[in-house]
């Protein structure tokens, strides 16, 4: 299979869930479509955005099988495989697999991770060989280690990371080490373009649910040469980002209900949604404030 699908700008897609956290599949589906109709380069699957590690392994299933069911082949498809124990971890590459997911992606050990690397590295390994899927390591931490990633440059499964990392050197040295071998995706939206200096194929984020055509413009035009859009696109975007990380989970759910009609609810506990002190106007002219990089990218 080839791996140059593993490119361009990925939705870290929400799970729409209704007050009592379940899936609502009515607004996944319109999420989907969305997406699609956006002309996204794919779709990234229960990872921290989509809390994934909130679900029973039954309704990661669900989400997995209702989003694969709706895009029908139209959008790549990664899924966030990862959870507490690596059996599980197995039984959801598989299942991801049997529905037809072009990828798959997986956070490293938790709670009992420690930096230990050999941890990580059978892990890892164990999720690779489950499946014939291309598979992405989900680099958080020591998962980035430089043995780390020297085991995954053997494995012939893993196809590339997700770097969630503000560390550019980092992002770097793993380009260097990897070279064409894997497809990397830069994980932090606010190094959207800074990510792409340094070897990242890719991205996938939080906001390009929100903000998708912006964003892809954007860095589509960076690679292009337009760095001084890129410039200023960028700076108003991490001051954004830093504006309502407080008030995230909030903010997420009333700027995409105001802006595409889509309900993607409350967050899933311990997660916390707290009142916002912007008026419904003031997120539109948020959110409005990005969204004009876009018409002078398409004008340009």
């Amino acid at each position: 299979m080839s791996i140059q699908k593993f490119k361009g700008v990925w939705p870290a897609l929400f799970t729409p869930v209704d007050a009592r956290g379940k899936l609502n599949v009515p607004e996944l589906e319109k999420l989907v479509e969305l997406m699609i109709n956006q002309g996204m380069d794919g779709l990234y699957l229960l990872g921290s955005t989509g809390q994934g590690f909130l679900f029973s392994e039954e309704e990661r299933k669900e989400v997995t099988a209702r989003t694969l069911q709706c895009s029908n082949g139209r959008i790549p498809v990664m899924v966030q495989v990862g959870a507490m124990n690596t059996e599980e971890s197995i039984r959801l590459a598989r299942h991801a697999a049997e529905q037809g997911a072009d990828g798959i992606s997986s956070v490293g050990p938790i709670y009992y991770g420690g930096g230990n690397s050999a941890m990580a590295i059978t892990h890892y390994t164990r999720i690779a060989e489950a499946t014939d899927l291309p598979f992405f390591p989900y680099q958080i931490g020591g998962a980035a280690s430089n043995d780390v990633i020297q085991k995954l440059l053997q494995l012939p499964q893993v196809k590339g990371m997700k770097l969630t990392t503000d560390k550019l050197l980092e992002i770097g040295s793993i380009a260097n080490k990897a070279g064409d071998r894997w497809q990397l995706f830069s994980g932090a939206d606010e190094l959207l373009c800074q990510a792409a200096l340094c070897g990242t194929a890719g991205a996938i984020g939080t906001f390009y649910n929100m903000f998708g055509p912006t964003c892809r413009n954007i860095r589509a035009g960076f690679l292009e040469g337009k760095v001084a859009e890129a410039h200023q696109f960028m700076l108003t975007f991490q001051g954004f980002i830093e504006t309502i990380l407080p008030y995230i989970w909030t903010f997420l759910d009333r700027g995409m209900a105001l802006k595409y009609d889509i309900h993607i609810g409350p967050p899933k506990p311990p997660l916390l949604a707290p009142e916002m002190p912007w008026s419904d106007d003031e997120i539109i002219r948020m959110m409005e404030q990005i969204d004009t990089f876009n018409v002078v990218a398409e004008i340009d």
